[in-house]
């Protein structure tokens, strides 16, 4: 028959088996300085055995650094500082090379009382380092999606600027186009930008009004032909049922650009761009922003993927913001974005806006 353990020792025991069940790394350690406990998680965090742990003094055992190489024990010295202190904030820290997010919490033998157990939680520093590659590579794309229009800004205008009289009307006019367009870019992507952050913190603000949707995507179009595209590779379908959309203009804008130039870098023409309303059996009155090319499409295990910030489909070149904001943006107006087939095998994109004032505005 197996024992019976003492009420406080199957206390003990019970914690310790729920700790071994946590997904973050636990060390406990006592007034003494000596580590007493550790799980199992926070032994393949640290990549020290248990063995090489427990019953050793935490400061020689588990030598936490910060990034200028100082002892984090020395910094903190949880034996000797104040007594009101109960513990310290995450914080990234290394551990025999390896980066991790570490947090104190001190409990005491009563209120401001003496250090009875330091408790270290430690999580992997895998889903930081993972961010900051996202970040770089952004960093990355964006220095380049900066530099090619700044270097066409700035080779026109300086050259206007020192040649003026050399150049004929057409050829002034041509270049200071080229220089508009290069500035939209910037102004586009810088947007964009600005948008994620919005979009990401829940500050998106939007003013919803009736739009000619017909009208919007003809401007986006002829903007395109204006820089030198075929306007055969575009076709707009805007049934006469089809009066209005209601959307915030410059988010619309936004949403109808990337949609057509994800269509145009990732696809192939023609680009179709139509709008479908819902079937009001459905009990919502709606109207689809539909887009469809002719390229190779999107496989279905990635359809949801391609609203994924920073998704670029295999092709650099891009930030990768685009789709998202289109995801982002619509379910800010209250709709949906979803991929499907199109009828030719390319991608179709369907992005849903309300057809009739939305509530929160009545």
């Amino acid at each position: 028959m197996a024992r019976q353990l003492p009420h406080g020792e199957r206390e003990r025991h019970f914690a310790n088996e729920v700790s071994e069940w946590l997904p973050d790394g636990l060390v406990s350690i006592n007034r003494h300085g000596t580590i007493v406990y550790v799980n199992a998680r926070a032994e393949l965090i640290t990549g020290i055995p248990r063995d090489a742990l427990i019953g050793h003094q935490a400061r020689t055992a588990l030598p936490l650094q910060d990034r200028d190489g100082q002892m984090w024990w020395d910094l903190t010295d949880p034996w000797n500082g104040l007594r009101t202190r109960t513990g310290h904030r995450e914080k990234l820290l290394t551990v025999g090379g390896r980066e991790v997010l570490a947090t104190a919490r001190y409990i005491r033998d009563g209120r401001a009382g003496p250090l009875s157990v330091i408790l270290i939680g430690l999580r992997d520093a895998i889903a930081r380092q993972r961010a900051e590659a996202d970040h770089a590579a952004l960093l990355s794309t964006v220095a380049h999606e900066l530099r090619s229009p700044l270097t066409g800004v700035k080779g026109f205008s300086s050259t206007l600027l020192h040649s003026w009289d050399k150049f004929n009307d057409e050829q002034k006019r041509f270049m200071v186009e080229t220089i508009e367009a290069d500035a939209d870019r910037l102004a586009r992507l810088i947007t964009d930008l600005l948008d994620v952050s919005r979009l990401d913190s829940g500050r998106m603000g939007l003013h919803p009004q009736p739009l000619k949707p017909g009208e919007v995507v003809a401007r986006h179009i002829a903007r395109r032909v204006a820089a030198g595209e075929d306007s055969t590779g575009f076709v707009i379908e805007v049934p006469d049922e089809v009066a209005e959309v209601w959307a915030d203009p410059d988010r619309f804008d936004q949403i109808v650009a990337n949609l057509i130039e994800n269509a145009v870098r990732h696809g192939e023409g023609p680009v179709t761009v139509s709008f479908e309303p819902v079937d009001r059996e459905q009990g919502d009155s709606a109207v689809d922003l539909v887009v469809t090319d002719h390229g190779s499409g999107i496989e279905p295990h990635l359809r949801n993927v391609v609203f994924s910030r920073f998704w670029q489909g295999g092709r650099p070149g891009s930030t990768g913001l685009g789709l998202y904001l289109v995801k982002g943006l619509a379910e800010a107006h209250g709709g949906t974005a979803m991929v499907e087939e199109g009828p030719g095998g390319g991608a179709r994109i369907r992005v849903r806006f309300p057809s009739v004032i939305p509530d929160y505005l009545q």
